[in-house]
């Protein structure tokens, strides 16, 4: 049956347009190099199949056939190889791109993003296997993600990984040098991945989809050099000179310090996308102004995390702004609210920012972020705090700071598992993975009668309210009296 797979193949390159007609018998050679063949019967294949399908019933063969080892990395490694010899060259996908962007941006983007799904690059059978629902709250409506498009690796992979020669090449997982990658046991194979090339603020970036897709169309923006992350001026500017190019997209950044950064400090980068999140929908409710820029509007936002808004016609103004408030917040100390800008020579103080167009104007939603620790919060005082850890350990990064939680993977058994027990009437506790959430199983019980039936959609409901306390504990400035008023001292010193 591997002619017929090599033909399905085939037929999918050609139907979605990442081969031509005169392609077809060079495409069948190339797969049949890849598989460790040398000869190749053209049967006519079947009706359609889904790539998914096709890929599978090749790697199930590949695996049989002694080709490959059984395992999620061993096969994530052959399939990517098998698509990459199908994927156009860097050259004629950037040509494509700035062809279509030529009639719109959004023409250019479409294009990209499907391509980016067509290749597989962009998985889309793993990412609709992610647990995903919403969760109103009086912030909004927070969107909620069980994240299981990521594999988790095999205990064989991580032995050989560890066994393996130290490799530095590419330096990270956001390096340009990813682009046509073979891969290896501890790092994905990326042949076929594609890049856009950008100039931003007069330097070399580049433009791509994350394969993980947490929202619709979400993109990478990634800097030339493999440079660490940095908040500052040139931050901004760079921001604005991409809503110039990509109106329709946001674009933000991770803060530049650990605990309040996030997983990928090491390589400066954005994240941006066509999704609109419950940050954005979120009124100004205390405006203010800065002496100055009269001609910006600015005010607090209603969010449980501390965010100044500020938006302006003239991008200029907003990046002025922008940096004199960044400026101020880097050395802003205020011990009455827990904030200090540094501590023994180590700086606390940093800004998530996020930029989009809204109504023909350029928008900064400026995120206030410290990431100061103590005795009480080895973590992170703006950080989940242990109470929320069954929930939520990890970093707070700028998707989760806009409303989206990305959870861990192991939810999605645990909450099963839970919700048995908690019909049942069982004992949380006897269970060594279920003990951690005994204190929340207790409080829930109070609160509600569990059936087989409802048990679910209350569990998911509750864990949309346990995010919106994670990020009111990442929140600096508390949403109380004085946490408003410490919030205005601040505003004053700017």
């Amino acid at each position: 049956m591997i002619d017929t797979y090599i033909a399905e193949l085939v037929r999918y390159a050609l139907d979605k347009g990442l081969i031509a007609a005169d392609d077809k018998v060079w495409a069948a050679n190339r797969l049949l190099d890849a598989l460790g063949l040398d000869r190749w019967e053209a049967p006519e294949p079947g009706a359609p199949r889904p790539l998914e399908d096709i890929l599978k019933d090749i790697l199930d063969w590949a695996v049989a056939n002694g080709r490959i080892e059984d395992g999620v990395a061993s096969r994530d490694l052959l399939d990517t190889e098998l698509m990459g010899r199908l994927t156009p060259r860097p050259s004629e996908v950037r040509r494509d791109f700035w062809k279509r962007y030529a009639q719109s941006p959004e023409a250019a983007t479409d294009w990209y993003y499907t391509f980016s799904q067509d290749t597989d690059y962009i998985r889309r059978y793993r990412i609709v296997k992610d647990m995903k629902w919403v969760t109103p709250t009086e912030y909004g409506d927070l969107d909620i993600t069980v994240n299981l498009s990521k594999p988790e690796k095999d205990p064989r992979a991580i032995a050989a990984a560890k066994n393996a020669p130290q490799n530095a090449y590419p330096a990270c997982q956001l390096c340009v040098e990813n682009e046509g990658y073979a891969g290896r046991l501890d790092h994905p194979a990326r042949q076929n991945h594609r890049l856009i090339p950008l100039t931003l603020d007069g330097q070399d970036w580049f433009f791509q989809y994350s394969p993980y897709v947490y929202y619709n169309e979400h993109c990478i923006v990634l800097n030339r050099r493999h440079v660490p992350m940095k908040i500052d001026r040139s931050t901004f500017r760079r921001q604005m000179d991409f809503l110039r190019r990509f109106p329709h997209y946001f674009l933000g950044s991770n803060a530049d310090l650990p605990i309040v950064g996030g997983s990928i400090l090491s390589h400066d980068h954005f994240q941006g996308g066509r999704y609109t999140f419950a940050m954005e929908r979120a009124p100004v409710e205390t405006p203010v102004c800065f002496p100055g820029y009269e001609d910006v509007q600015a005010g607090i936002v209603k969010w449980p995390m501390s965010v100044l808004r500020i938006r302006c016609e003239d991008p200029h103004r907003l990046v002025d702004l922008a940096d004199r408030i960044l400026a101020a917040w880097r050395s802003y100390s205020d011990p009455a609210a827990e904030i200090y800008a540094e501590t023994k020579g180590e700086p606390h103080n940093t800004i998530t920012p996020i930029a989009r167009m809204r109504d023909g104007q350029f928008e900064l939603d400026l995120v206030l972020r410290n990431n100061r620790t103590s005795e009480r919060y080895p973590l992170g005082i703006f950080h989940p705090h242990q109470e929320l850890h069954h929930i939520k350990k990890e970093n707070i990064g700028l998707i989760e700071v806009m409303g989206l939680a990305v959870l861990p993977a192991r939810l999605k058994g645990e909450l099963a598992a839970l919700g048995d027990v908690l019909v049942s009437g069982g004992d949380v506790r006897a269970d060594e993975v279920l003990a951690k959430h005994g204190d929340w199983a207790d409080d829930l019980r109070e609160k509600y009668s569990f059936t087989a039936e409802n048990v679910l959609p209350i569990l998911q409901d509750e864990v949309g309210k346990v995010f919106a306390q994670v990020l009111e504990h990442a929140g600096v400035y508390k949403r109380t009296g004085e946490g408003r008023d410490a919030f205005l001292r601040f505003v004053e010193s700017v």
